[in-house]
Formats: C-alpha cells, structure tokens, sequence
C-alpha cells in the first residue's frame, strides 16, 4: 500500500499541459514545467514552501479534468447527486486528491521520465506510456488524456496497472452503499478540514 501511495504521489508530479498538439508533447511539456517548479533552487526552503504548492496546484487544476474525472470515479452513483451536490463533489474530489499527494511532490527527489509511446484510443482520446525511474525501480505510468475545446486534458491516471478512477470509484462505493450522497459529501469534507 505504501509503494502505491508513493507511486500515485509521483504521478502528480507530471500534469499535462493544456494545448491542442500531439499528446506525447504535450505531456513532455508537462512534465517539464512540473519538474521545474519543484526544483526550483528558490523554492527549496519552508518559507518558499506555500508558494510551491500553490504552483503545484495551479497546474495540477491547469491540466487534470477534475469534472469528467469525477463523473468516472462515481459512475452510476454520479446521476444519484443534485447539481449543486455534483458541484461540490468535483471541488472536495480536487482538493482531497491535492491535499493527500501534495506533501510528497514537495519532496521531489530528481526522479527522472522515459516516454514510452503514445496509442491513439480514438480521435479524442489517448494513451501515454510513461515510466519514472526512480533510483529502486522502475515505474509505469500511463495517463488517459481526452481532447476537449481543443486541450488535452488527464481523466485518468493507471500507475502500475491500477487505474485512480477505479480505486477512488470502489472506496466511494462503498461509502455509498451504507449512505447517501449527503453522507459521502460529509466525509469528504471532514477529510479535507483535516488536512
């Protein structure tokens, strides 16, 4: 569990940026402005740390789909929530997955990426295969990105052959199945006023 929890944690590590392209490049661009901000020598120390976070989260927001990843992860239970009820699902989704991953992305330790290949699902949809090689192993990553207005965007994370969206979407299910969407909306919200 804790070798997933890393590996999820360097996912965040490599958003994609968000323009119309190949979407190989667009996650070498990426990967690189991510990798950028976190070695950044001037905002290594804890008084630069909110400033880096506060970077990390604009691109993590700049290019992850949070909406099409949320309607995935709840799956059928997505058309159960109120608009409003959507809404604020989207939001704490998106700072849950922020907050929980957040601290280890500052820990960034010069991991280095090899892009694998790039397979076109369908016109607006694509694969990214990616690994980071740490200095213990080696991780795949792949990212499932979707083209909309003309940016591509990640709805989907598969690290070591576990999808995000798949093991969110059963941890949620299980909330659901003893309560109502209210009651998972609660959780959620006390998990976040925690972190």
């Amino acid at each position: 569990m804790i070798k997933l929890m890393t590996t999820i944690v360097l996912v965040l590590l490599l958003p994609l940026v968000s323009y119309a392209g190949v979407p190989m490049d667009t996650v070498k661009t990426g990967v690189n402005k991510v990798l950028s901000v976190a070695g950044d020598p001037a905002l290594k120390d804890e008084a630069a740390k909110k400033s880096k976070e506060e970077k990390i989260r604009a691109i993590i927001g700049e290019f992850f789909d949070f909406s099409v990843l949320s309607r995935l992860t709840l799956g059928k239970n997505w058309k159960e929530f109120k608009p409003d009820q959507q809404k604020e699902f989207v939001g704490l989704y998106r700072t849950l997955l922020e907050d929980v991953y957040l601290g280890r992305i500052l820990e960034y330790s010069d991991e280095k990426v090899e892009f694998a290949k790039e397979t076109m699902l369908s016109e607006t949809k694509a694969e990214i295969h990616t690994k980071i090689l740490a200095k213990s192993a080696e991780i795949p990553i792949n990212y499932r990105m979707v083209l909309q207005n003309g940016e591509w965007k990640v709805y989907d994370v598969i690290i070591e052959g576990v999808s995000m969206v798949k093991n969110y979407r059963s941890q949620f299910q299980q909330l659901l199945a003893k309560g109502s969407p209210a009651d998972l909306l609660k959780t959620l919200r006390e998990k976040v006023n925690k972190a």
